[in-house]
Parts: structure tokens; sequence; C-alpha cells
């Protein structure tokens, strides 16, 4: 497939999602949604991290006590 036809058909599937407004404030309310989405996925990122690290500290405590328990000698 030549370089030209690649290019035209790139051209025809995505030249319609690309749109560049002469009046620049239609970009803010696009910005403003995308500053809210990007604050919650960090906001999720950082809740799955701590909650994470959390289940972390109790799979921690719940080895060390079988471990314990495997040390105790049974009569």
């Amino acid at each position: 497939m030549g370089a030209e036809r690649v290019c035209l058909l790139f051209s025809i599937g995505f030249g319609n999602f690309l749109y560049f407004p002469e009046d620049k404030s239609e970009y803010i309310p696009a910005a403003i949604s995308m500053s809210v989405f990007v604050l919650m996925a960090i906001g999720a990122f950082l809740l799955i991290k701590r909650v994470s690290k959390k289940e972390e500290e109790k799979t921690k405590h719940l080895e060390e006590q079988i471990q314990k328990a495997n040390k105790t000698p049974k009569n």
C-alpha cells in the first residue's frame, strides 16, 4: 500500500474526529472537564493505593500469627 493511500485512508477515517475551532474559548469547557476527570483519576489511584497498603499490613499480621501458631509445639 502506498504512503499516499495510507495517508488518505487515515484522513478519511480519523479526519471526522479532529476539530480545531476558530474561537479558542470553546476549549475552556473541555479543559475544565478534563481537569475534573484527571483529578478524579488521581484520587482513585491514591484511594486504591491506601486500601492496598492497609490490606498488606493485615496480611503481614495474619502471616505472623500463622507462623507463630506453627512454631508452637503441640502435645
